[in-house]
This record gives C-alpha cells, structure tokens and sequence, in this order.
C-alpha cells in the first residue's frame, strides 16, 4: 500500500507533506488542485482544505483504486499544446496518466518538456523537451539512476527521450526522481547517486521498529525490494525473503542480510542532527544498527537490477536480531540451500571484515576474507580488513556451512544515546560490495577452491 505522499508524487501533483497526510499546496496551480479535488470526491476519499493545506482523511486500500479514480476516456489527448515549457505548470489532467509524474519532475528540475506518452500500454513512453534542454546533465541523471534501456533522439526541433519502461516502473521513476535536488545537477553520476543513497538512508531511520514490531520497516522494505525480486515472501516469523537471478545465472549465489529491528524504540519527535556526514539523534539512539545494513543493502539490490552482474542474489531482512538472532534462527533452511557466500552488513565502525565470532567460531575460510580486502584495494578503498568480531546474523548462516563475513555499516555507540553514523563511511560500505559483485566470477572459483579444501562443509552443502 503506497502513501498518500507517494501517489501524489508518482501521478504528478507538487504538494509538500508536513505530516502524515497533511500537505502545504501553496506550490501547485489551481488547476491541477481542482483536478485533485476532483479525483479524491470520485475515490470516496474525504478530505478537509484549511488555507492552504489539504488534509487526508483516509488511507488507500491500493494504487489501482486511485488509478481508476484519475483516469477517463479521453486523458491525454491534446497533451503539450496547453502551457509554455519553463514558464507554465503542464495540466496533470492533459498529461497520461503514467507520465504525469515524470513529466512534471523533469520540469521542477529545469528540463522542459514540450509533449509526451506513457505509451498507453502499446509503444514505448516517451517525453519531449525544449531544444535548449541541458541533454549532458540529463544524461548523467539517467545514469545515476542506471538507466540503460533509455534513448535520447536529437530532432529539428526537440529531443526525444524513449522510456522502455512497464506502466508501473514510470511510476517507480517518478517517485524517484522527486528526491533529487536541483543543485545536484551538474555534480556527476556518483555525487547525484550517494545524495539519493542518503536520502534513502534518512527515511529509514525515522521508521519506528523495536524488536518485535518491524511492521512499518518491513512495508517500506517490500515497497523498495519487490520492483527489482523474481520472488518475495514473508515468512510466518516476520523476516522477508526475496530472490533473483540475473543474465545467464552461471555466478556465483550469494546471499545479502541486515536486520530490521532496533534495540529500543525511536524517541518520538526526536529529529537527526546532521554535523557534516556524521549524524545522530536529538534523544534516544539513532538507530543506525542496523538501519544503515537495510539501506546499503536496498542500495546493491537496486543496483544489481542495472549491473552486469551473473549470477543469483537471496536477500533476507531479518526480525528480532537484536533479542538473539531469532529472525535468522527461524528462517526455513531451503531458502538458503545452494547459497554460496553471504555478506551481512551489520558491524559498527568503518572497515572491519568480520571473519569470526571472537577467535573460537569462525564465519569463513580465511581466503573468502582476504577476496574483501584485495577487492576493497583495487576498489581504491582504504583501511578494510579483516578481523574477529562479535555476534550476529552471520553466525547463522555460517552455521549452515555458508562461507560469510560481516561488514561495517559506519555507526558507532549503537545502543546508547550516543550513537552516530558516518553516512560517508556507510556508503563506501555500499562501494565496497559493489566491487564484490562484479568479481562474482572469481569469487565462486574462490568459494569452490574452499570447498575442496573443507570436505564436511562440501557434504553438508551436498545433504542439503
């Protein structure tokens, strides 16, 4: 169930939300107000208007229902012949239903659109913009969001940019695109995707989810997860489950894991002070354990989705780790047949490659360890390596004879009021896998040499 925030953004509205389903509408013209009054009345959705603000009353049981409440026959015939690009606000009710939300980002950031299609479910969606549009930067935006499937055409008069998209992942692309800020643009692919990893970063740590109560983390974590999964469940613990396979599935298998679940409850109204990239909390932990894990891991599904990577990735987002790795202990054991290697990303501080619960139970082989440190080296990533540690999920899986490490997620003095989180450190975490994932090649020559070398882990995989 996506939230009002989210559907106004994805089908095209400019209302800023103050909180929950309380929105400023001071930026959006009255025109497509109207057209938002219109839509909510046919949805059954009561609502009250106070100055300039419009409160929801009601949730939606599912997209669909708002999408049957904003369409009509004839709807985006015409399109593109009623306002000035860069001086007017495009007509969500002129503008098909699929694009709106993308049309109407794309000029918030300064690229002007002159007509579009969503496609209509029968030809590729595609916008049209201004000859004077900045295409380089453009293209660097399309970039950082590992857009390939997407062509930019230059026309006598316009360019043309071709979206190979379903119906749906324009919306996705709307949703995302509303997180990019003007002054971002110009900056570089890289700079444009950490800003939108820190955003991702900063929306799950104002997500409550004690342990035993990961309800909303866990929605946010099936929204973001499902669009890029073959497969996705939740099992009758609480802890989502998710896989896929990608090009040819010849690599290696490997299995990504944070936990869901902080140790105590955010402290209501706190708010996250920012000092450069360190961040913290007004009162109460910051719950960055392990809130970082989640969106690093978020991160490198998304990523994968648009990489050349071959192979398959499990993704499991466990309950109750902090109550004694319950989630992972509960986790059925054929989810993880088959699985290779496992990254957790659950260890505070920055370049640490846990190997082992202190020096009496080892997570891996040595050499899976050494792969972390020699990768995080030619990735240009100083001061890995790897090294004991305490417990955590990982043991779970290496308890299964999986070779596993735990990586650090930047926080520091998880559990107090003191915590912080280097968001810098958390994302060259998210470089570090990255690099793991395009060596998957050698990485499952390394795992299978380990497993020569360790005959009853090869024959409990084997029983399995």
């Amino acid at each position: 169930m996506k939230t009002w925030k989210q559907l106004l953004i994805r089908h095209g509205w400019m209302l800023s939300e103050e909180e929950r389903n309380i929105f400023d509408c001071k930026n959006e013209t009255e025109l497509n107000l109207q057209f938002l009054w219109e839509c909510l009345e046919k949805a059954h959705i009561p609502f009250t208007i106070k100055g300039d603000k419009l409160i929801l009353l009601e949730d939606i049981d599912r997209e669909e229902s708002w999408i049957e409440a904003l369409q009509f026959p004839s709807r985006g015939r015409g399109e593109g012949l009623w306002f000035r690009p860069g001086q007017d606000a495009p007509k969500v009710r002129e503008l098909d239903l699929y694009i709106s939300g993308i049309v109407r980002q794309l000029n918030r950031l300064g690229f002007y659109t002159m007509g579009s299609c969503d496609g209509h479910g029968r030809r590729t969606a595609h916008v049209m913009f201004t000859k004077d549009c900045d295409i380089e930067t453009l293209q660097e935006l399309l970039l950082a969001f590992g857009m390939k499937r997407v062509h930019i055409i230059e026309r006598r008069k316009h360019y043309q940019f071709q979206l190979r998209c379903s119906e749906h992942e324009l919306l996705d692309l709307a949703e995302k695109w509303s997180q990019v800020e003007e002054s971002w643009l110009g900056e570089g692919v890289e700079y444009i995707k950490e800003h939108l990893f820190y955003r991702q970063l900063e929306q799950l740590l104002m997500i409550p989810g004690v342990s035993g109560n990961e309800g909303r983390v866990r929605e946010y974590v099936i929204d973001r997860l499902s669009p890029y999964m073959d497969h996705l469940t939740v099992d009758n613990n609480g802890n989502v489950l998710a896989e896929k396979s990608y090009r040819n599935g010849h690599g290696p298998t490997i299995l990504l894991n944070a936990h869901m679940d902080t140790v105590y409850e955010l402290e209501e109204g706190r708010k996250i002070i920012k000092n450069g990239t360190v961040w913290s909390s007004s009162k109460g932990i910051l719950g960055a354990d392990d809130r970082a894990g989640v969106a690093v891991v978020l991160h490198l599904v998304e990523h994968l989705y648009h990489s050349s990577f071959s192979g398959k990735v499990k993704v499991i987002f466990t309950v109750e780790e902090e109550c004694g790795l319950v989630g992972a202990s509960r986790v059925d054991d054929y989810f993880l047949w088959g699985t290779d290697g496992a990254i957790v990303v659950d260890r505070r501080g920055n370049g640490d490659i846990v190997t082992s619960c202190g020096s009496f139970l080892p997570f891996c082989h040595k050499d899976f360890g050494t792969f972390f440190e020699k990768v995080a080296d030619e990735e240009g990533l100083s001061g890995w390596a790897a090294t004991m540690g305490g417990s955590s999920d990982t043991r779970i899986w290496a308890g299964h004879g999986i070779q596993s490490v735990n990586v650090s997620a930047g926080y520091w003095n998880e559990h107090t009021n003191e915590e912080t989180l280097d968001v810098a450190a958390c994302y060259q975490t998210a470089k570090l896998l990255k690099g793991i994932l395009k060596r998957g090649n050698e990485l499952k020559c390394i795992i299978r040499k380990i497993n020569r070398q360790q005959p009853a882990v090869r024959n409990r995989r084997k029983a399995q």
